[in-house]
């Protein structure tokens, strides 16, 4: 149903299929209530856990990049190790990311200015207060999706295809993405869109999240998936940098895969091909690293070394008056495959 903006109904009544996945308590009181869906699948890609609509449309934002990175790799970009990392990742803007993106575009024949990402600021705070009090600016390369449009770049250099529309979702480079993307997801693209960064966004599900990354994690070793997996798994700060939950996930779980996206969506696997994806229809992400390790540690993954990720207090005057916790009908579902 929608209104005569064209925009969806803000009574949604598919809203009430959604499950709570999480609960923010403060003092004794659940302050917040996170719904959404999530889906769980098996090393054979056999469904574990489906909650809320699995099936429905999503945006799947900076979670499916992996598969976005695989497309320029499968184009011919001649990416490996920290270059494909973060082709693959949201990185920080630290200088080191900053480093490895200008060698990208270098072998591109190109310099910054082709990016096609906003200018931004780092999001690593001591990078970004460092570049403040020396006068520097926001720059398109600190931005955290300069190294997926650097590969893009680089992509299109060595097939000749044109640098100056790359992010037209016509171009050849971002149709391959979106075959890309259909294969590994098993899902029809579902909705056409572009992202924060510009470029095109094509929509999957959270099941197809969750069958990519299995896919990924499974893949070859000497297969572009394969290489694309391990990159991300060798070098997880290229996927982020210090601090970043992804690249945390990835150090403290041995052969894990994980990448997040905006909007409260996330993808992680484990090394043996269990995945959990989910969405959060309200958009926010802080207890989806949370609930990917608590799945997959119930289905069996040890995730006892991520103790950073899944104690998560709430602060009242600098400390702990409360936590983020599985919310009911995700407790309710894991109980039941414990």
């Amino acid at each position: 149903m929608s209104d005569s903006t064209g925009l969806a109904d803000p009574i949604d009544p598919t809203v009430a299929a959604l499950a709570e996945l999480a609960v923010v308590t403060r003092s004794g009181l659940i302050e917040s209530r996170h719904f959404g869906s999530l889906v769980a699948v098996g090393p054979s890609g056999a469904p574990l856990l489906e909650l809320g609509l699995p099936d429905a449309v999503v945006l799947p934002r900076s979670t499916v990049k992996p598969l976005q990175a695989l497309a320029c790799l499968t184009a011919g970009a001649p990416l490996a190790g920290p270059e494909l990392a973060i082709a693959a990742g949201s990185h920080t803007g630290e200088d080191e990311h900053v480093r490895v993106v200008r060698a990208i575009l270098e072998r591109a024949g190109l310099d910054e200015s082709a990016l096609g990402c906003p200018v931004d600021r780092p999001e690593d705070e001591g990078t970004f207060e460092r570049l403040v009090r020396a006068g520097e600016p926001r720059a398109r390369i600190r931005m955290n999706c300069s190294g997926k449009h650097a590969a893009m770049l680089l992509a299109c250099a060595v097939n000749g295809w044109s640098t100056h529309d790359y992010l037209e979702t016509a171009h050849p480079l971002q149709q391959h993405v979106r075959s890309t993307m259909a294969e590994l997801t098993g899902v029809p693209v579902g909705h056409d869109a572009i992202d924060g960064c510009g470029a095109p966004l094509f929509g999957t599900t959270v099941r197809g999240v969750a069958q990519a990354f299995r896919a990924l994690v499974q893949a070859d070793a000497d297969s572009p998936a394969g290489l694309v997996a391990a990159a991300m798994r060798e070098h997880p700060f290229f996927v982020g940098g210090s601090g970043h939950q992804n690249s945390t996930l990835m150090e403290t779980v041995p052969g894990a895969l994980a990448k997040g996206g905006a909007e409260g969506v996330i993808g992680v696997a484990a090394a043996d091909g269990t995945a959990v994806s989910m969405k959060i229809v309200d958009g926010s992400p802080r207890a989806t690293t949370l609930l990917s390790l608590r799945v997959l540690e119930a289905l069996g993954t040890n995730v006892s070394g991520a103790t950073a990720l899944t104690d998560l207090p709430v602060l009242g005057g600098g400390v702990p008056v409360g936590s983020i916790e599985v919310g009911h009908d995700l407790a309710t579902a894991l109980e039941r495959v414990a």
